[in-house]
């Protein structure tokens, strides 16, 4: 029999509640960190959104001027580190790896709350809330020391042909297999630091995500798992799966474990449920080979995997150019093994942010 004590009885029960309540606003993703023998780290996500989020990839060479986009308070800086991403809208990122392996991923929290912008500390879109921690940062240590002195304030907008404004957390591994988890709640940033920390999900915030999966643990994933699309029971069939499939040697081996949980974890394709329109469908899915330097993306609508070798990306100031491979319309270009090559020469899009005032 599961037993457990009377405090751990009421965090549950108000967390079940919590995740019960935001079921139905909350948009869908998963991101889970595999840690293998041989230094064999491998990070996957899934991307659920209920329209076409109109993802593109992109390669930025180190030296690009960057802004927060926050008007004339905005922050600046140039990109210590060159880096491939998958852009949302084509004005925002939204996963990626730097060429020193540190990923970043920018999942919906709907209880995300930011800081009142005074203009007192540089202003940094969230559409570029990941891309100035690629940009800046080799290991998710360096990344976090510099993050808890706070050096802007986080900029919100509404999310493109909606109403709402975007609401986001932030989750950062390397090739160490570091973990962070960034959130902001109630205005004060929150930071969940270490190797630990290998799944996130969606709603209720990441301490209650980790109260639901301690229940789960007590029971056992052999036993019984929880197997609807709710961010919690995400995020409890992610953390069984990724601990329990084997500590490949090889590579290969490893990479195909990992593909299998992130699409355990994903939403069908096309699933409606009635009363909650903003389950939402799994559009595409990415997986970093940290170790070997591989980004690999995977679509829905498509019969193949394919792969971004960083190795063979020129990212250098002076001779490196900012290039992006068309995905197309829903991510319906079909590209097939290595398609670092495919890239092409285009200018750079602009993050939504806050006009010039």
């Amino acid at each position: 029999m599961v037993r457990f004590n009377r405090s751990f009885a009421l965090r549950l029960a108000t967390a079940l509640t919590l995740a019960t309540t935001l079921y139905a606003t909350a948009q869908a993703c998963t991101r889970l960190v595999y840690l293998g023998p041989n230094d064999n780290v491998i990070t996957a996500r899934s991307m659920d959104w209920k329209n076409d989020i109109a993802t593109h990839l992109w390669i930025f060479p180190r030296g690009m001027e960057r802004s927060g986009e926050a008007g004339n308070r905005s922050l600046h800086w140039p990109s210590r580190y060159g880096s491939v991403i998958a852009s949302g809208y084509d004005i925002s990122t939204t996963d990626g790896v730097n060429e020193a392996g540190l990923m970043a991923n920018v999942l919906w929290l709907v209880e995300s709350q930011y800081p009142e912008f005074t203009g007192k500390k540089p202003g940094l879109t969230i559409a570029a809330w990941a891309q100035y921690v690629l940009d800046n940062f080799a290991t998710v240590e360096e990344a976090v020391s510099a993050l808890r002195e706070e050096p802007f304030t986080i900029i919100t907008d509404k999310v493109p042909g909606e109403e709402r404004l975007a609401t986001l957390h932030l989750s950062l591994s390397d090739s160490s297999g570091d973990s962070a988890i960034v959130e902001y709640i109630e205005g004060k940033q929150v930071i969940h630091h270490g190797r630990q920390y290998q799944v996130m999900t969606n709603s209720p915030t990441f301490d209650e995500q980790l109260a639901l999966n301690e229940y789960w643990k007590q029971i056992g994933g052999t036993v019984m798992l929880p197997g609807t699309n709710r961010a919690s029971d995400r995020f409890a069939r992610a953390a069984f799966y990724v601990d329990a499939i084997p500590r490949e040697r090889d590579p290969d081996r490893a990479l195909a474990s990992v593909f299998s949980v992130i699409r355990n974890v994903s939403v069908p394709y096309g699933i409606s449920t009635p009363n909650q329109p903003n389950i939402s469908s799994t559009r595409w899915r990415t997986v970093v080979d940290h170790k070997r330097r591989l980004y690999f993306f995977e679509s829905a609508l498509t019969p193949n995997t394919f792969w971004v070798d960083l190795k063979k990306v020129d990212f250098s100031e002076d001779s490196g150019r900012v290039k992006k491979l068309d995905l197309g319309t829903n991510q319906n270009h079909t590209y097939s093994g290595d398609a670092t090559d495919r890239f092409v020469d285009t200018p750079p899009f602009r993050f939504l942010g806050l006009p010039e005032s």
